[in-house]
């Protein structure tokens, strides 16, 4: 396929939730861990379906749907506001969780298929795969001006149906994000809102802090986190090669250590070949992190349904 082409956006607009004034809806006010992610991009996701036939009723099903997901998942349909506190020379951030809704791009690019999604050149991202997602470039501080807390994007192929979504990271981890995108899942199949409960707020074991929290307005100014160039790559490894490393893992280490689970050793083998093939300075401090759902590591632990940022790095 040739490195550029053609596609069409049909339409943006806002979805909004079905209902929007709730008491007790109005704030949710952020915690200093929360406030620590005003610098970080959007995170992104997309899932690739085949299209069975060439209904043209998914858009207006998917935004139906949508918006009464978004009743139950209220703070993804509200905007980040800041309040300048003039009496310290500081800021406070806060969602309002006024139902202003969430940004829904329908597109088209009928010259790609699902293989020309799928095709990887080395590993290397395929060129134009960032113009499916509907939130590029978009860091979580920019939601104070103009940027929506959530973004979706549908984009008709060929032979299929590419959905992808970007969301703040202030408002949300991706165990909340994804509980959201299965109960939208489930409205959509099922026409209704049966057997879904009502949504569990992270904050109700943070009452302890004093909100809201005071940002410094020069720490504001002056970004925290530096820029980096980033290179994409797409791995992928079946079942039977992830039991490898997992064995493989276990038996180097033998018995005097816990057992090393799957993700642990595929993450310690990739890094381990980055190290070793990248070229890296020695000399030079090299770190791989990676997000962990903090839920169940609380002392109590969390309600794994508990909707927020609940991450670590």
């Amino acid at each position: 396929m040739a490195s550029s082409f053609p596609i069409c956006v049909i339409s943006s607009s806002i979805v909004r939730p079905e209902k929007v004034h709730h008491s007790g809806r109005e704030k949710i006010h952020l915690t200093p861990h929360d406030l620590d992610l005003l610098y970080v991009f959007y995170p992104q996701r997309g899932i690739l379906f085949p299209k069975h036939n060439s209904d043209n009723q998914i858009i207006p099903g998917l935004k139906a749907s949508l918006s009464t997901a978004l009743e139950i998942y209220f703070p993804l349909a509200g905007r980040l506001v800041k309040v300048n506190n003039h009496e310290d020379n500081t800021l406070s951030v806060y969602i309002d969780c006024d139902g202003s809704g969430a940004k829904f791009v329908h597109a088209k690019a009928e010259s790609v298929s699902v293989n020309d999604v799928l095709q990887s050149s080395y590993g290397s991202v395929t060129n134009f795969i960032s113009l499916f997602f509907p939130a590029n470039n978009a860091e979580s501080h920019d939601a104070l001006v103009s940027e929506p807390l959530l973004a979706l994007q549908v984009t008709e192929i060929k032979n299929g149906v590419f959905i992808s979504f970007g969301y703040n990271h202030l408002v949300a981890d991706g165990s909340s994000f994804w509980s959201f995108f299965h109960t939208w899942s489930k409205i959509c199949l099922n026409g209704s809102v049966s057997n879904i409960k009502t949504l569990v707020l992270r904050n109700c074991f943070l009452d302890t802090i004093d909100y809201p929290v005071h940002i410094p307005v020069s720490e504001m100014e002056t970004p925290p986190r530096c820029k980096t160039t980033t290179k994409e790559r797409i791995f992928h490894f079946s079942k039977n090669k992830i039991q490898d490393l997992k064995e493989k893992a276990n038996n180097e280490i033998g018995t005097i250590f816990p057992k090393i689970s799957s993700l642990q050793a595929v993450v310690a083998y990739l890094w381990l070949s980055i190290i070793s093939h990248s070229g890296l300075n020695r000399e030079e401090e090299t770190q791989c992190k990676v997000a962990a759902d903090m839920r169940q590591r609380l002392n109590p632990p969390l309600k794994k349904e508990c909707f927020g940022n609940v991450i670590d790095l």
